[in-house]
């Protein structure tokens, strides 16, 4: 079974740095594109950066310059690293990727979210 583990969540002031780590586990076969999601209450979960398993990336506007998506293929993992922190930066942190299992087609799957709590 195929699943997605995040760590790295916590606090920290405003200007701090926190670095996420997610890595995918299970019979799989491949991965595509790796991102990462937040979601504040009452709000929809909404893209944060996403890298290609070629390494292109995209990032929301609101974390371009400060935030910074990597992968490592071999580890099949991604990484948020993210520095200059804001307190609206403050939301669950959630890992998603498109995984192809050993058997079965591609599919999208979630991590279990962490939170990243940021004070002024």
């Amino acid at each position: 079974q195929v699943q997605l583990v995040e760590s790295g969540g916590g606090s920290a002031q405003a200007g701090g740095s926190l670095r996420l780590s997610c890595g995918a586990s299970g019979s799989i076969y491949s991965v595509a594109t790796m991102a990462w999601y937040r979601q504040t209450p009452g709000n929809q979960r909404a893209l944060v950066a996403a890298i290609a398993d070629g390494g292109s990336t995209n990032y929301a506007d609101s974390v371009k310059g400060r935030f910074t998506i990597s992968r490592d293929n071999v580890q099949k993992s991604v990484y948020l690293q993210m520095n200059s922190l804001k307190p609206e930066d403050t939301a669950v942190y959630y890992c998603n990727a498109d995984i192809r299992p050993l058997t079965g087609r591609f599919g999208n799957y979630w991590g279990q979210g962490t939170q990243v709590t940021v004070s002024s």
